[in-house]
């Protein structure tokens, strides 16, 4: 074993599956009749409501995913928004949480075979657990082409089901729409909400996508769709094909409503399909869930065991076994908590999700650059935080207890184990800090994410940002006239390079004589070529205020000094090149001037897409 990161083999079909894949479970095959028991044929709005509010959550979940693509999903934007103690309680709740959905699931298979062989609840489901985790353990890619073939079968069987069963539906059994008040459908609402846990799962194994920054938003809103309108009209027919006391008593509402019209065979297919649901749930469950202390370790905020990986599958094993056990602890809870807790959870983590966005755009921290950004800001995010603890209160007093007593044990664990072992920065201080104008942090954020960026890009660092990277960068604060700055300039290139300054400023004057090297009012390149061999260097100013150069460019705020000597001429052309890309983006000149000192002029270098030179 040897700690080491996740391989990236998943693709959008890969995604949609799994996302798709974890949605349609027990949240259609069980809970419809539960839910229906609550909220009467209004079940078929909790649905939906459901459905809407996970919409919510997804916009926000994609922005953040698209701009930190990590292991752990919600934990890992929640401890670089929140702070990494609100940051162990999240990644211990959904953990939680998506342990429980995927224990509801294997409980399904469970019962299903109990229903048709007999078979011990306990143990068949035991069992699964086991099977489950081997083929975890064996990769992801195995896992998702198990999960890819299972899903595809899966919404074919259930779209046979709505285009045969809506002709059927009959009217009559909506007529009392709400019977037990509107409030019992936020109640239904809530309830089912768990349903749509299944969008987390794609954030937290986003460490392993190919091209995440637009692979991951196709698969969270594909998914999302598909799985919404599936739902409704579902539900839609489950309502109203079958008896109103038949169908809030049955924990098999949808095989029951396929007898009513396929007869025996239908309740069969059905079924059958309802053992897909569970299937795929449970494995893409394991694999989502294994992630949390997985990324929770490799933050020091867990067992650094956790984050070690099998070298000859890279998988992290021993997140996965440990897992599995808590996987296998809830099969002994009983299932309306079961339901209700993981819905809670998820609940809570929508929340979380929504505050992060608001932290990290209001902290305007450079480096996070999401590739999908969330529409209406921040009224979506608004809106959704209340709409969720609206949902949070109409699950009970039972629940909230649970709830809080996880939350406790989570923070519990960080202040004895986590703080000790992890000072990271997080964007709610860069927050204060702007606010207050106190200095209260470095750059370990910004250059966290400018690493996670140029992973997302998969840019590979060519000479000239190895250039940056070495280059002298200097804040000038009061307004420069050209010769007091070539004369600043001259002595920083002769101390750095072992010149002289006098003749360095002679050049810079020299060359600037025979044509401005202002490129616009904001940006000047004077380059030189020195006698010698092999040098070339790079020196970056910024002048708030500005530097006289013409009439035209009276306040220069960016001057790049290349200094080479004459074999680097192909070199030199290269990196007026590069610069040229970089200062003629549509938003350089605002970039530039929030840049957080020389490492922020560093990052926003980087991160500017350009061609590079391999």
């Amino acid at each position: 074993m040897r700690t080491n990161r996740l391989k990236k083999e998943l693709n959008t079909l890969d995604l949609f599956c799994i996302a798709a894949g974890t949605m349609i479970s027990s949240g259609i095959f069980i809970l419809p009749g539960m839910a229906f028991a609550q909220a009467g044929p209004a079940v078929v709005l909790a649905y939906f409501f459901s459905g809407i509010l996970a919409l919510i959550g997804a916009l926000s979940l994609a922005e953040l995913v698209s701009a930190m693509p990590k292991a752990g999903g919600d934990y890992f934007f929640t401890s670089r928004s929140l702070g990494p103690s609100f940051g162990t309680i999240a990644g211990f709740l959904s953990w939680i949480s998506l342990s429980l959905k995927t224990a509801f699931a294997i409980f399904g298979i469970a019962e299903v075979a109990h229903l048709f062989w007999g078979w011990d609840v306990h143990l068949t489901a035991i069992g699964c657990t086991l099977f489950f985790l081997a083929l975890n353990v064996v990769g992801v890619k195995a896992s998702a082409r198990f999960e890819a073939i299972i899903v595809l079968f899966l919404l074919t069987i259930m779209s046979v089901y709505v285009m045969i069963g809506l002709p059927r539906v009959a009217l009559m059994r909506f007529a009392n729409f709400t019977p037990h008040g509107f409030r019992s459908v936020l109640g239904a609402t809530g309830f089912v909400f768990v349903a749509y846990g299944g969008l987390l799962k794609v954030a937290t194994i986003a460490e392993e996508v190919r091209k995440p920054k637009t692979t991951i938003p196709k698969g969270i809103f594909s998914a999302l769709f598909v799985t919404v309108s599936l739902y409704t009209f579902m539900m839609i027919v489950t309502t109203g094909t079958l008896n109103a006391k038949v169908l809030a008593e049955s924990l098999t509402p949808i095989a029951d409503s396929a007898a009513t019209f396929l007869n025996r065979p239908g309740y069969i297919l059905m079924t059958f399909a309802s053992l897909l649901a569970f299937i795929s749930t449970g494995n893409s469950g394991f694999m989502a869930a294994s992630r949390y202390p997985f990324a929770l370790s490799r933050d020091h905020l867990a067992p650094q065991l956790f984050s070690n990986i099998s070298q000859r599958f890279h998988t992290p094993t021993y997140a996965l076994l440990v897992t599995a056990v808590i996987i296998a602890a809830s099969f002994f809870l009983r299932l309306d908590v079961l339901v209700k807790s993981a819905s809670a959870f998820l609940i809570l983590t929508y929340l979380a999700t929504n505050l992060s966005v608001i932290i990290l755009r209001e902290s305007q921290i450079w480096n996070y650059k999401p590739y999908f950004k969330s529409p209406f800001y921040p009224y979506i995010q608004v809106i959704g935080a209340i709409l969720y603890l609206l949902l949070l209160v109409n699950l009970g007093w039972k629940v909230l207890l649970v709830s809080l007593t996880f939350i406790a044990i989570g923070l519990g664990f960080y202040l004895f184990y986590g703080r000790m072992r992890n000072r990271s920065e997080y964007a709610l201080l860069h927050l204060i800090e702007r606010i207050t104008d106190r200095k209260l942090v470095g750059d370990h954020l910004e250059n966290e994410l400018k690493e996670i960026l140029s992973e997302r890009d998969e840019i590979v660092f060519d000479r000239f940002d190895h250039l940056v990277d070495q280059a002298v960068i200097l804040d000038i604060d009061e307004k420069q006239q050209q010769n007091d700055f070539f004369r600043l300039a001259a002595a920083t290139i002769a101390e750095r390079l072992n010149l002289v300054p006098t003749n360095i400023e002679q050049a810079l004057r020299g060359r600037e004589s025979e044509s401005t090297t202002a490129l616009n009012r904001f940006v000047a390149v004077p380059h030189l070529i020195i006698e010698g061999q092999q040098i070339f260097d790079l020196f970056i100013f910024r002048c708030r205020d500005g530097v006289y150069f013409t009439p035209e460019a009276p306040a220069v705020k960016a001057i790049f000094i290349l200094i080479g000597t004459a074999d680097e001429r192909l070199f030199h052309l290269r990196a007026l090149s590069a610069i040229a890309q970089i200062v003629f983006q549509p938003e350089f000149e605002k970039h530039w001037l929030k840049a957080r000192g020389p490492n922020g002029i560093k990052h926003l270098i980087h991160l500017t897409e350009r061609q590079r030179f391999h």
